[in-house]
């Protein structure tokens, strides 16, 4: 009989309290998504969860995400770092990473992708058409799309 896999959350690495609640708002909008969501809202907060040190040493190693949408623009450690940091690690590099972001400068696009982003989103600024990108995004990673198991 085949093993169920436990349910993995969506990390959600955004500073901004407006850009995660739409996050959200659009996450529940977009219909029966099993997955938590988890936010970090810094960098430094996101490799601590993602690496389980600090405050999350505690947290089992099966409740590492099944996707992560990364803002590049955060204090402290910015996205651009974070990014080359999990794409780098043996244990994360396989965590599709989705760049949501308000840039879409050429340099910022490039580079995350030349660290191994899987997906690089300009923000909309139309709250509608955010909701029609993350039900997008949710359909592609959990529906049509096939990860490693580990």
């Amino acid at each position: 009989m085949e093993q169920l896999m436990p349910i993995q959350p969506i990390l959600v690495i955004e500073d901004s309290d407006d850009d995660f609640e739409a996050t959200e708002r659009a996450f529940k909008k977009s219909g029966n998504l099993a997955n938590p969501l988890f936010r970090c809202e810094d960098g430094q907060e996101a490799l601590d969860y993602l690496l389980r040190n600090g405050q999350y040493a505690e947290l089992e190693s099966t409740s590492k995400p099944g996707l992560i949408l990364l803002d590049l623009n955060l204090p402290g450690k910015d996205g651009r770092s974070v990014l080359a940091e999990i794409k780098s690690n043996e244990d994360l590099k396989t965590i599709p990473v989705v760049v949501l972001t308000t840039s879409d400068d050429e340099k910022d696009i490039s580079e995350c992708y030349r660290h191994g982003a899987n997906t690089y989103i300009k923000k909309p600024v139309n709250i509608e058409r955010f909701f029609y990108a993350i039900k997008q995004l949710k359909e592609y990673w959990f529906e049509i799309a096939i990860k490693p198991k580990k």
